[in-house]
């Protein structure tokens, strides 16, 4: 039974302190290690896919559950402990600039793995166009890691900031059982709170609204100009209700005719190579899911895609007081995992007691 709850990832600045770090490297490459002796590369990228086991392995590293530096300081951790020729495994990307050497990285997959790095580098780009432009919740990305183990099944962790409310949103993805990467693809998403309105063009209910995109691209974009600019521009239909986190409507320009054009003579055979085109951003992506509604009456979806999410509360008492059932749940799991590990007696001991102490000081056990 997954579970659930809430959770918060307010933004953190600074760095984690160097003491720290090493030993969360030096934790995770333990932790790692055990489970891929004792179940394989496959559990190991099954676990790291689910929210709630991320969350609880960044607390056993000893980094802050409350922050979105808890993604971010993680992966870098993994990425620094994991050796693809001794784990079998090669995790790539990361924060900001890294995250744009994922596909240079992705092709070490062919050198240490013996395998074709270019589906791995087009469901890499995938992943990301999907966060960042099919589902349009106000968090921009500005982390993605993508691991791969020896014979191409992955996981994709990615992060979103909103800095208008000063918090992360997380999105986790992984190969196994994906049979979609444009309809309810994600193993969980992680945020504050549902928004009131996202376009989401991954869920069931916009696939009407995908195939309609698609189809008015391959039919040519010059017949489309009527509706989108001058006088019947889309933005002048008052019946349409508008995500709130887009106040600014910008009416086409010439370059975005571009985009569309090169879409039509691309002739993309389904909506993932759409989306995969250069240049189809969220304008373009919104544009046409908008006049597939205005056109053909049939909408996108505007639920925010948010599976579910997690916490314990926070250790300052916000956004609520620590839950102790929900904690004590998480402790159990933790030890279940750190008793599985490489690591001395006296390391187990003293994660477990930061763990228990932490209760105490915000409540008791």
């Amino acid at each position: 039974m997954r579970r659930t709850g809430h959770a918060n990832l307010p933004l953190h600045g600074g760095h984690t302190p160097r003491w720290l770090f090493k030993r969360m490297v030096k934790l995770a490459k333990a932790i790692t290690s055990i489970i891929i002796d004792e179940y394989g590369s496959r559990e190991f990228l099954r676990r790291i896919s689910d929210p709630f086991w991320f969350q609880s392995f960044s607390c056993i590293l000893g980094f802050d559950w409350h922050s979105s530096g808890t993604t971010t300081t993680t992966c870098a951790a993994l990425k620094n402990a994991i050796n693809p020729e001794e784990h079998g495994i090669l995790v790539t990307g990361g924060k900001g600039k890294a995250s744009r050497k994922t596909p240079k990285e992705l092709k070490g997959a062919e050198e240490f793995f013996n395998i074709e790095a270019q589906d791995l580098i087009r469901a890499s780009r995938l992943v990301a166009k999907v966060d960042n432009s099919c589902i349009q919740d106000s968090y921009q990305l500005y982390h993605h890691t993508f691991i791969v183990d020896e014979i191409g099944e992955w996981t994709a962790i990615q992060q979103g900031l909103n800095s208008r409310r000063g918090y992360a949103r997380r999105y986790h993805w992984s190969s196994q059982d994906l049979t979609d990467f444009v309809e309810n693809p994600h193993t969980g998403i992680i945020s504050i709170s549902r928004e009131r309105k996202v376009l989401n063009m991954t869920a069931p209910e916009s696939r009407n609204a995908r195939n309609i995109s698609l189809e008015l691209v391959c039919d040519g974009p010059e017949h489309l100009k009527g509706q989108i600019t001058g006088q019947t521009t889309l933005y002048n239909y008052s019946i349409l209700e508008m995500p709130p986190h887009h106040e600014i409507w910008q009416v086409f320009t010439e370059a975005d005719f571009q985009i569309l054009e090169k879409a039509y003579e691309i002739q993309p055979e389904n909506y993932e190579d759409l989306i995969l085109v250069k240049g189809m951003g969220p304008k373009k992506i919104r544009a046409l899911a908008l006049l597939s509604d205005l056109l053909y009456g049939e909408p996108p979806s505007w639920e925010d895609p948010v599976k579910y999410a997690f916490a314990h509360g926070g250790k300052d008492g916000h956004p609520y007081p620590v839950e102790k059932r929900v904690y004590d749940n998480t402790i159990q799991f933790l030890e279940d995992v750190v008793n599985e590990s490489k690591i001395d007696k006296e390391d187990k001991i003293r994660a477990l007691r930061s763990l228990e102490n932490f209760i105490s000081k915000n409540g008791g056990l």
